[in-house]
Parts: structure tokens; C-alpha cells; sequence
């Protein structure tokens, strides 16, 4: 019989807090649904991600490669060409982090008006 631990993203100590902070963070959001659409270099993704440094987005993608939600392939050619592609892992986030984006994007005039509501007050 195996044992499960019983993870909780509420407690401090819980490694699960760790995950939770890599994939709330703008950034990984906004690279794996790029990334939901199939590999990408890495200009690519800096084209299509705004605002977004170089520095950045190597360091993002750096650690969602040591959690395992991203591959890195680099090809032996000249110029070397490097993709980044979802691992299986990484796919089980495309469908939360995209309704996440779609909520974002349908709800933006509404969060607007109550920032403005707010900041009259």
C-alpha cells in the first residue's frame, strides 16, 4: 500500500505552495498558452508575449523546465535552433490557465469600471 501524502497549498511548509506561486505568476500564464499552440523558439515566444524581457523569459522558462511543464530541444544545425514545447505535465495546465486568460480578457471592462469606482471613493 502506498502512502499519499495529503499536500495543502494553505500550509507554509507545503511543497504544493511552490507550484501554485510558479503557475499564478503572470509570466508562466502567459507562456503556456503560447505555448498551448505548439512548440515555439524562443523569439517567438518573446514576439508574442508583450512586454516580457529577454532576461525573463529565459529565467521563466528555466523553472518551468526544472518542474517538468516544459522540454527544451536544441537542434545540432547552423544557426542551433532551440524549441520549447509543453511536457504532458505542462499540457494539464493549458485548459485552467486558458479559461483563466479567456475570464481575464471577457471580464476586462467590468474590473475596469469598479477600478474606477473604487478609486473615485
Amino acid at each position: 500500500m502506498s502512502y499519499e501524502p495529503d499536500w495543502n497549498v494553505l500550509t507554509v511548509t507545503c511543497p504544493s505552495r511552490t507550484s501554485l506561486a510558479r503557475i499564478a505568476n503572470k509570466w508562466t500564464a502567459m507562456i503556456v498558452i503560447v505555448l498551448s499552440r505548439g512548440p515555439a523558439r524562443f523569439g517567438d515566444l518573446k514576439s508574442a508575449v508583450e512586454g516580457i524581457s529577454g532576461k525573463v523569459l529565459t529565467e521563466t522558462l528555466r523553472e518551468l523546465e526544472r518542474d517538468g511543464l516544459v522540454s527544451r530541444h536544441a537542434f545540432a544545425e547552423v544557426p542551433p535552433r532551440v524549441e520549447y514545447e509543453l511536457t504532458e505535465l505542462g499540457r494539464t495546465l493549458q485548459e485552467p490557465l486558458s479559461a483563466l486568460g479567456q475570464w481575464a480578457e471577457a471580464h476586462t471592462a467590468e474590473v475596469l469600471v469598479a477600478r474606477d469606482r473604487y478609486d473615485r471613493a
